[in-house]
């Protein structure tokens, strides 16, 4: 139960643990090449089935973020330098695990040049010289809306480029207080506007005191800059210090928000209680993809 609130988490948001051989390889192989995953950082509820699949979404740059988001479970403070041979270890590791999706972000780093978009482009460069049939999503921080590391970030040809908007406008001074909504947004237009094989991706948590009003306002800018991949999913507070619960989402008002996205223009909406922006990334592109090619085809 979220004390501060008095609400109880509904049974729709249980998750059978998944622990068993393949999780402890995968976990087994992660802390070889000390890497950093969303799913350990951000205590993801969905690890034990995506660690069982194969699956995991690697964090680069490390373990601390210049940012501190209220939601997140990733620590702030003031981050290493770079780790040099960490493209080396994520591309090792895709092979060990022998991926054939794999999904980057990394914390935030307002310190370094470019927001460390080098890194994210050179993780790739090493990705694909170890594993040519993997497909990449990279999931980007806003990179301070710096077009030059936009930039790199296409120039390296994920097959996805992701960047959440997290929330509503209207929050961000209380959820995401260092970020801009308008600035976000231009990054998924500008990836949008300068790219036509890289799929653009964003998504939201919801449960934060947002209205549908302003879920749709948000859906609409989202298909006007060309997003064409969207995420919805119930905001699970970390702790009782991070931004509370203010309401738990049903199974069918996640359903209602997904045909909004569909009728507004967003070609794939994946919208659900347990839905995280990386939860079954492949899947999501596999069936974009799918819908491209079926109206198309039409």
């Amino acid at each position: 139960m979220d004390s501060k609130n008095n609400i109880r988490k509904p049974p729709w948001l249980k998750v059978r643990a998944n622990f068993g051989s393949v999780y402890t390889e995968v976990r087994g192989i992660l802390k070889e090449l000390n890497l950093h995953t969303v799913c350990q950082e951000a205590s993801c509820p969905n690890i034990g089935e995506c660690f069982s699949a194969r699956t995991a979404t690697f964090i680069i740059m490390g373990d601390k973020c210049t940012r501190n988001c209220r939601f997140c479970d990733v620590s702030p403070g003031r981050p290493s330098p770079p780790d040099q041979d960490e493209p080396r270890r994520v591309a090792e590791a895709v092979r060990k695990l022998n991926l054939k999706f794999a999904v980057i972000t990394s914390v935030t780093r307002d310190d370094l040049p470019h927001g460390g978009a080098g890194i994210f482009a050179e993780t790739i460069r090493q990705i694909r010289e170890l594993s040519s049939r993997c497909k990449i999503e990279i999931l980007i921080p806003d990179l301070a809306g710096d077009t030059e590391a936009l930039d790199k970030a296409i120039g390296a040809r994920p097959e996805v480029l992701a960047h959440n908007l997290e929330t509503i406008p209207d929050l961000y001074s209380k959820v995401r207080p260092q970020a801009n909504y308008q600035r976000s947004l231009g990054v998924l237009k500008y990836v949008s506007e300068n790219t036509n094989d890289i799929i653009v991706k964003s998504g939201i948590m919801v449960g934060l005191g947002e209205s549908y009003n302003q879920i749709e306002k948000v859906l609409a800018d989202s298909a006007g800059v060309g997003c064409q991949i969207f995420t919805v999913g119930q905001y699970l507070a970390p702790s009782k210090k991070h931004q509370p619960i203010q309401k738990y989402y049903t199974p069918d008002e996640f359903d209602r928000i997904k045909s909004l996205g569909e009728k507004l223009g967003i070609k794939h909406m994946v919208s659900g209680p347990l839905v995280r922006s990386s939860y079954m990334a492949h899947d999501q592109e596999a069936k974009y993809h799918r819908k491209s090619s079926h109206v198309t085809n039409q």
